[in-house]
């Protein structure tokens, strides 16, 4: 099977150090498999997201040394690109779901929720387990739009092992429940959007932050849902980068973005060397270009064992 991987960041504001490590690791493995790298802009926040800062991250990850195969400035069979031009798609999933009788109309607030579920808390992202109000016997409330939920059932169960973290197998039904695949606001969730565009566009590899390694079995569950005959996925969830605090790196902390990191002058190698030792590829404080990490990439087994050394770079 054809190794197709993708570059898949947000523009909700310039690449930070953590974004930029994630990519180029994701570079890696894709380049050192002989594999094919798509561009893929995820918008769908239209509230969060803005053009400039879409334009901005293609420039910083060119100036960093990654390049792609398919992209939005680069046209294939993959396309479109950005994923506020691919909600038709979106809306074709959710009716193929509604033709199972896999999804419902949801109008409980959080509060409701949390003050009802009496079972424990799911996955961070997704707050308690539903109490499924609404599931059997919609009770929609005067004034409320409804958001959109999956139906689980017993049997949901995921196996899946990453190539870094391991074992990612998880009862959906049982510990998260039904979750959301459109939000209130109509916004498409995470979930359902990666999931459909991973299997449009031929992903057979993700690599991302271990941030989303929690998510991995709801997507799963939908891969199997909507595309039954489709491989199975696999998945390389990489450390996340730390700043020297040793807190999450985020977009909101300030100069840590490679637009600021470019204009104090730092050459593209030197912080492409301090990304990669930052996982252990090479040793601190050397330049190097991506294409000049591959042979380490190998050695590291293909990014199955990385290791967070240090608190930024």
């Amino acid at each position: 099977m054809t190794y197709v991987g993708r570059l898949a960041p947000s523009p909700t504001g310039r690449i930070h150090l953590g974004v930029a490590r994630t990519s180029l690791l994701a570079w890696l493995d894709a380049r050192a498999r002989g594999g094919r790298l798509l561009l893929r802009i995820e918008d769908i926040d239209r509230t969060r997201c803005r053009e400039e800062w879409a334009v901005g991250l293609v420039e910083d990850l060119r100036w960093l040394g990654l390049d792609w195969d398919a992209g939005p400035d680069r046209p294939g069979p993959e396309g479109p690109f950005h994923q506020s031009e691919r909600i038709s798609r979106y809306r074709e999933a959710l009716g193929h779901l509604e033709a199972m009788q896999r999804i419902y109309p949801c109008t409980c607030s959080r509060k409701e929720i949390a003050a009802a579920a009496s079972a424990p808390h799911g996955p961070a992202d997704e707050g308690p387990r539903y109490p499924e109000t609404c599931r059997d016997s919609p009770r929609p409330k005067p004034g409320r739009r409804p958001a959109m939920r999956v139906k689980t059932m017993p049997g949901d169960v995921i196996a899946h092992r990453d190539r870094r973290v391991g074992d990612l197998g998880q009862d959906v039904h049982e510990t998260v429940g039904d979750f959301v695949v459109q939000r209130v606001d109509s916004h498409w969730a995470y979930q359902l959007a990666v999931t459909v565009d991973d299997a449009q566009q031929g992903v057979t590899t993700v690599v991302r932050g271990e941030d989303l390694a929690g998510s991995t079995a709801r997507q799963l569950l939908l891969r199997r849902l909507l595309y039954p005959d489709l491989p199975a996925l696999e998945t390389l969830h990489v450390p996340l980068l730390r700043d020297p605090s040793g807190a999450r790196m985020a977009k909101r902390t300030g100069g840590y973005t490679v637009a600021e990191q470019r204009a104090t002058g730092v050459p593209p190698e030197e912080m492409v060397g301090a990304l990669a030792s930052s996982v252990g590829l090479v040793a601190g404080g050397v330049a190097r270009r991506p294409i000049e990490l591959l042979e380490s990439w190998v050695a590291a087994d293909y990014g199955s064992h990385l290791s967070d050394l240090t608190p930024g770079a």
